[in-house]
């Protein structure tokens, strides 16, 4: 059955971490509305490109315009199955909006599945969900994660973990497998 999710979006979110799970959603026949704060469906954010290059943290390029499809104003969290957080550098800010707040805990509260990816953490633990929780992240929200009161998961950035309703990922290279506790969580089953 066919679910509608809401997805947490903003300014230098991680592009393929906004980019993927939206496609990848829509194309197992889900219905994803990407939002941001004080923006209407037709505006975009611009996403950044973190890849992981020998540094010792990863580094960021301008990345793709990514068009929000539903207006913040409207969100209604009652009517969403499911929320995706998207990493990047959006988090950061978005942690800061009481009402992005807000739609979390409702998530939270309701025992619908969440997924976040490498910085969504921050929006769990600003959030006050993860006490007693076990939720990966990118490795520089560990403190975040403990801060919180939860345990950080440290899991190679292409697994992911799964903790009742909550499915987190370390970073992009975790898709398939954070994709696919997701999809689990939500109940959708993919026939070969």
């Amino acid at each position: 059955m066919s679910k509608k999710l809401l997805m947490l979006v903003g300014d230098y979110a991680d592009d393929y971490e906004t980019m993927v799970p939206f496609q990848t959603l829509l194309a197992v026949g889900h219905t994803v509305h990407a939002v941001c704060p004080d923006k209407k469906a037709g505006d975009s954010v611009a996403t950044a490109i973190h890849d992981f290059e020998g540094a010792q943290t990863y580094s960021e390029k301008r990345g793709h315009n990514f068009t929000l499809n539903f207006d913040f104003a409207k969100v209604d969290p009652a009517a969403y199955d499911g929320l995706v957080i998207p990493g990047g550098r959006a988090p950061e800010y978005l942690r800061l909006n009481e009402r992005v707040l807000d739609i979390v805990r409702h998530f939270d509260q309701a025992g619908k599945p969440i997924a976040a990816v490498c910085h969504g953490a921050q929006l769990l633990a600003a959030a006050g969900i993860l006490t007693g929780r076990t939720c990966s992240a990118y490795p520089a929200c560990a403190p975040e994660v403990r801060l919180a009161g939860g345990t950080y998961a440290d899991i190679a950035i292409d697994q992911a973990h799964t903790d009742g309703n909550l499915v987190t990922a370390p970073a992009w290279p975790a898709h398939p497998a954070w994709l696919a506790q997701f999809l689990k969580v939500l109940g959708t089953r993919i026939e070969h």
